[in-house]
C-alpha cells in the first residue's frame, strides 16, 4: 500500500479529504495506524481561520493508534502496541530543553500544525514520542491523553491542595477535565462557569452541582455565595476572554492563586480596578503552557492514562460526535457555529 487517506488543509477554509503518499519511516522511528483523532479547539482556528505554518499540512495532534512497523534500530515487539504520541518534537538544543521543560522549546517542530498530524490513516513518529498506553483502554479513551495531561500541568502550575475551592471560567472539553482532576485531587467545591447554557447542563449531567451561566446572573457573586463569603481558593481563566480573567480576580480569595490557560483570540485588557485585585489581595497568577513530557514522576501523560486505567478518570462520558475523515470540513464548521452542543468530536479512522 503506497497510498492513504487523509484531511489535507491547503489553505485557510480549504480542508479536502485525498489520498496521499504514505510516510516513510526513518532511523529511530515508528509507523502508526491511527485509530482515533480528537478535534481540538485549536484545530478549528487552524483549519477556518488561522492556517498551520505551511500549505499543504495534515493537521491533528490529538490521536491514538497502533504500532504497526518499526525501523531497524527500534525494538520490534512495539509491533502491535497501542499508542497515543507527545506531538512536540522538541530541539534538545535550547536552555529549556537542557532541563526537560520541552513544551518551552524555542525551535519546535508540532505534529498538526508544523508538520503533519493525526488526521489521517497513518503517521511516522520518532520513537520518544511513542507514549506506550494500556490493552485495556479502547483508543477513544487513549486519544484523550492530551487533553487530560493539559488539564493535569494546568492543576501542577497552581499547586493545588485538599480542601481547596476552585473556579473554573470555561467548561469545554479541558474545562471539564480540570473539574474532574480537582475532584481526584481532593477539592472541596468544584465550581463551573460558562456562557453557554447546554455546555453547564452537560457539566450536571456528569455529577457537577455547582454551575454558573455567567449571562444569567453574576459569577463573583454566586461564587462568594458558595464559599460563604470567603471566595475561592483557586481560578482557572479557561476560556481566553478578557472578562474571564477580570472575574478570575474578583472571585478568590486574599492570597488566592490564578491560572492562565485560555487560549485568547484577541486581545486581553485588564482594567484598573481589576489589576488593584491582583494587588491588594497579594495574588498569585501562573501561565500555563503544553504538558510536561518527561521522566517519571512528573510525566503528565503516564499519569493521565493511569488514572484512566485504574478508573480515577473516566473520559468516555466527554466524547459526544464521532465522525469519519471523510466528513471532512464539515464537524469544524458545525463547532465554529455553536450551534448544536458538543464537547468532544473525533474522527473514528481505522476501526477494528
Amino acid at each position: 500500500m503506497d497510498k492513504m487517506k487523509a484531511c489535507v488543509l491547503h489553505g485557510i477554509g480549504d480542508l479536502k479529504v485525498e489520498e496521499v503518499p504514505m510516510p516513510v519511516i526513518g532511523k529511530g522511528e515508528v509507523l502508526v495506524k491511527i485509530k482515533v483523532s480528537g478535534i481540538c479547539g485549536s484545530d478549528i482556528s487552524r483549519v477556518l481561520t488561522k492556517g498551520t505554518y505551511h500549505f499543504p499540512t495534515i493537521p491533528g495532534h490529538e490521536f491514538s493508534g497502533e504500532i504497526v512497523e518499526v525501523s531497524e534500530d527500534v525494538d520490534r515487539d512495539l509491533i502491535g502496541k497501542k499508542t497515543t504520541v507527545f506531538p512536540l518534537i522538541p530541539c534538545r538544543k535550547c536552555s529549556a530543553c537542557e532541563i526537560g521543560e520541552y513544551a518551552s522549546c524555542t525551535d519546535y517542530n508540532y505534529f498538526g500544525s508544523r508538520c503533519d498530524g493525526g488526521f489521517a490513516e497513518y503517521i511516522s513518529v520518532p520513537l520518544w514520542n511513542i507514549c506506550l498506553a494500556p490493552d485495556s483502554l479502547s483508543y477513544e479513551e487513549i486519544a484523550m491523553t492530551e487533553p487530560a495531561a493539559v488539564a493535569i500541568h494546568t492543576l501542577r502550575q497552581v499547586g493545588i491542595e485538599i480542601g481547596d475551592n476552585v473556579i473554573i471560567f470555561g467548561v469545554g472539553p479541558i474545562g471539564l477535565m480540570l473539574a474532574n482532576w480537582c475532584k481526584a485531587w481532593g477539592a472541596d467545591k468544584v465550581m463551573l462557569v460558562d456562557i453557554d447554557s447546554s455546555k453547564l447542563e452537560f457539566a450536571k449531567s456528569l455529577g457537577f452541582e455547582y454551575v454558573i451561566n455567567s449571562m444569567e446572573t453574576s459569577p463573583v457573586e454566586a461564587i462568594k455565595e458558595i464559599t460563604n463569603g470567603r471566595g475561592a481558593d483557586i481560578a482557572i481563566e479557561g476560556a481566553g476572554a478578557s472578562i474571564a480573567l477580570e472575574q478570575c480576580l474578583y472571585s478568590v480569595r486574599t492570597f488566592g492563586k490564578i491560572v492562565a490557560m485560555g487560549n485568547p483570540a484577541k486581545e486581553m485588557v485588564l482594567s484598573q480596578k481589576a489589576y488593584w485585585e491582583l494587588m491588594r489581595k497579594q495574588l498569585t497568577m501562573v501561565g500555563t503552557w503544553n504538558s510536561s513530557y518527561v521522566d517519571l514522576p512528573k510525566n503528565d501523560w503516564h499519569l493521565a492514562l493511569r488514572a484512566m486505567e485504574t478508573g480515577k478518570l473516566d473520559v468516555k462520558p466527554f466524547i459526544t460526535h464521532r465522525v469519519g475523515l471523510e466528513d471532512g470540513i464539515a464537524p469544524f464548521k458545525m463547532m465554529a457555529a455553536r450551534e448544536t452542543f458538543f464537547n468532544k468530536v473525533m474522527f473514528i479512522i481505522n476501526e477494528d
